[in-house]
């Protein structure tokens, strides 16, 4: 009875209700509003309520954040193993030009004359380098101690690129987010480039080279290209001028910036999906960037008269001509329009043809270079130029360096493509064509594997993320109320469609976690070691440390003149100026190709021309690597045929076939004559024939090439043995000074 009338009592206050809105218009209508008011479902967490999508922003936040201090920490192998020191032959001049510009001060930095380097010619520093990486880590040290943290310029240098690489990966999250609208494939993206060893390579703590800092650039170009492209806002595409600014400044690479861009720009004319937003985006971009790149005193006039960049200067040209084009057709009728516009055709590919070839007659437009030839052909290097032939990252690669460098996104990366042309839109297009031209110029030069590992984490990402989105959806399939909805009737579920959900999405896991493993090994194994100090694993499985480099560069430091001139192959040219402190003859910038084969001759000629030569030069040292006695492969000798090819560039006399034994390198007994009696060879081996380096083998068997010396007995008629590591990598001869004449 008591519930009977509780009943009673609730639908009697309903009906006074129901009767007071239908006599007060006002207050029905009050009521409509407050039902038709959008229902935010809430989330109680501890004091405060949060709404799915805050907590879904804040569950992104975090999970990026976890991602950059993974994509930090995961390059500090070296640091943790060795110690803060810079790696590799390029960093070395890049911080020591850093410790010069902290020191001296920018403007005295722009000016700088290296007398120290190039002997005799020297080098103009500010006006022959990409400034980027320098003033970035003067700015983050002058800021530190701004704020009272006394840091070492050292310390800030190989921190750089680890600290850009979490930079990196929260631009990765943007540009995958743009690219596919896809939150989740941006978490991803973010994820893979965080360890993937492509990038980690030129990244690494101590790696402080201008790619550390370029890629964050690049990816941040296109990120913003992107949004400018989606929004044609003024805002956005001056920011891209900005980032592409940034990137001239840090790297030459900002050269495929600005012909994909252009590319981009030229195919979304062909395929009719231009629009005023690509106009706005791609006018700003080029005429404030251009000006903007101008500044970099390395680039200065070149962004308008190298052939490299004609191809951003044209689409500029043909934009504003498409557009005026457009309007001209909305003023006159269409028989006017034609006549104009073959007039017109005919008339601007005269002026511009006419104009082109007078460019480059009088050599205001640059011929292309000898890198753009070698992008079209990698033979030309090796056939015309062989100074650039001889560095090892202008190598083609292999497809073992592919998976090796990428692992899981080989697979990944067409099923990526896959999924950007089942819904291709103006940006995801980018991405395609991103694509597609990275895994041309990787595959001409390993170097630009760096290029091409970003947007292959990024179609990754895609494929994996459109991949668990797919079969996720037969793990839980929707209510029948949901399926019915959209046809009316219950769509047929997937035979057996939650096991296959279950198997797709467990696969696929297992890959991402042997990916994951991947590239930690290769991170730990291959890129984290320093080539400056080398290890070797015992066979207790303990460390044997090789520092014979630092030795030699100390001694050479504490036992020579300060104007001591040292020769030695331009490889190891910056690592002798920044540590040793000395005046060298070459080095890595390899800008002098006719002074890099008077070395090269040097080296590749017998004792008595070699002499003349650095005498010539006034070389008091002669520096050579060699790794016989421990098995250390990178040494002058299995360098010592570019040598030989670059010095008979400009030496006729100098000829390949001259130190070959029928068609065959040799170092042994039978090898040919020339060989045996160079300078490199006596270099190297002297007073090697009397080591024994392996138990059973002959004294003077050499380890990397597996041999016993074929000249054992020979001494030096003009160098004294000056000093010669631990373990014989580095040896240091000096130069014996002519005898007195009688008069």
């Amino acid at each position: 009875m008591t519930q009977m009338r509780a009943k009673m009592r609730r639908r009697s206050s309903s009906d006074c209700l129901s009767r007071l809105i239908s006599n007060n218009p006002a207050l029905a209508m009050v009521t409509l509003r407050h039902e038709q008011r959008p229902k935010v479902t809430m989330a109680k967490a501890g004091l405060f309520d949060i709404s799915l999508d805050k907590q879904s922003l804040l569950l992104r936040l975090l999970i990026l954040a976890l991602i950059c201090v993974i994509a930090f920490s995961t390059r500090l192998f070296s640091v943790l193993r060795y110690e803060s020191v810079i790696h590799e032959f390029d960093p070395y001049f890049n911080f020591r030009s850093t410790k010069y510009l902290v020191n001296e001060g920018f403007y005295n930095f722009l000016n700088w004359f290296d007398e120290g380097a190039w002997y005799p010619l020297g080098r103009i520093v500010g006006g022959t380098v990409y400034p980027g990486l320098m003033v970035t880590a003067g700015a983050v040290y002058w800021f530190l101690h701004a704020l009272h943290f006394t840091v070492q310029i050292r310390n800030v240098c190989v921190l750089l690129a680890p600290f850009f690489a979490s930079l990196t990966a929260m631009a990765t999250y943007g540009f995958t987010k743009e690219v596919h609208d896809s939150p989740s494939a941006g978490l991803v993206a973010a994820a893979m480039i965080a360890i993937v060893p492509g990038y980690i390579s030129r990244s690494v703590a101590g790696s402080y080279d201008n790619e550390g800092i370029a890629i964050f650039a690049l990816i941040f170009t296109f990120y913003t290209w992107v949004k400018s492209v989606k929004t044609g806002s003024l805002f956005w595409s001056t920011l891209c001028s900005l980032a592409y600014f940034y990137m001239v400044a840090a790297w030459g690479g900002y050269i495929f910036i600005i012909n994909l861009i252009p590319l981009h720009v030229l195919l979304l004319l062909v395929t009719g999906r231009y629009s005023a937003k690509v106009y706005v985006a791609y006018t700003t971009l080029y005429s404030l960037g251009t000006i903007l790149a101008m500044q970099i005193r390395f680039v200065n006039f070149q962004a308008v008269q190298t052939s490299e960049h004609m191809l951003a200067l044209g689409t500029f040209g043909l934009l504003q001509i498409y557009v005026f084009v457009n309007w001209v057709r909305s003023q006159i009728s269409g028989e006017q329009f034609r006549s104009v516009v073959r007039a017109a055709a005919i008339f601007a590919v005269g002026i511009l043809g006419f104009g082109f070839m007078i460019g480059q007659a009088t050599g205001y437009i640059a011929p292309w270079t000898g890198r753009f030839y070698a992008f079209l052909d990698p033979t030309y290097a090796k056939d015309n130029i062989p100074i650039i032939a001889s560095v090892s990252e202008h190598q083609p690669t292999t497809w073992a360096s592919f998976f090796f460098d990428l692992h899981l996104l080989v697979f990944l990366f067409p099923a990526g493509l896959y999924f950007c042309f089942k819904k291709l839109t103006d940006h995801n297009l980018f991405a395609v064509l991103y694509g597609v031209s990275s895994v041309y110029f990787a595959g001409v030069m390993v170097r630009l594997m760096l290029v091409l590992a970003p947007i292959a984490c990024v179609l990754g990402a895609i494929a994996v993320s459109e991949t668990l989105k797919t079969y996720s959806k037969y793990i839980r399939p929707r209510p029948f109320s949901e399926r019915s909805k959209a046809g009316g009737k219950a769509e047929e579920e997937l035979p057996l469609g939650r096991e296959i959900g279950y198997v797709m999405i467990a696969g696929a896991t297992m890959l991402l976690v042997l990916y994951v493993f991947h590239c930690t090994w290769v991170t730990s194994e291959a890129y984290s070691s320093p080539s400056i100090v080398l290890a070797a694993k015992q066979p207790d499985g303990s460390r044997l440390i090789f520092d014979d480099f630092r030795e030699a560069y100390w001694w050479l430091n504490m036992n020579t003149k300060p104007d001591a001139r040292v020769m030695s192959w331009w490889d190891y040219g910056y690592q002798l100026a920044a540590m040793a402190n000395r005046t060298i003859l070459v080095d890595n910038n390899t800008w002098n190709n006719s002074h890099i084969a008077e070395v090269g001759t040097a080296f590749a000629s017998n004792e008595t021309v070699a002499i003349d030569i650095m005498r010539r030069m006034d070389v008091d040292y002669v520096l050579v690597i060699f790794g016989g006695l421990t098995g250390y492969a990178s040494d002058d000798i299995n360098k010592f045929l570019w040598m030989v090819r670059i010095g008979g560039s400009t030496h006729p006399n100098i000829k390949e076939a001259d130190y070959y034994t029928r068609g065959e390198f040799r170092v042994d007994a039978g090898g040919s004559p020339v060989m045996l009696n160079t300078l490199m060879y006596k270099l190297c081996y002297y007073r090697f024939g009397q080591v024994y380096t392996e138990r059973n083998r002959p004294s003077g068997f050499d380890r990397v090439r597996n041999v016993e010396i074929g000249n054992k007995d020979f001494e030096l008629q003009y160098l004294d043995e000056a000093f010669t590591s631990q373990h014989w990598i580095v040896r240091i001869f000096k130069v014996k000074k002519p005898e007195n004449r009688s008069a």
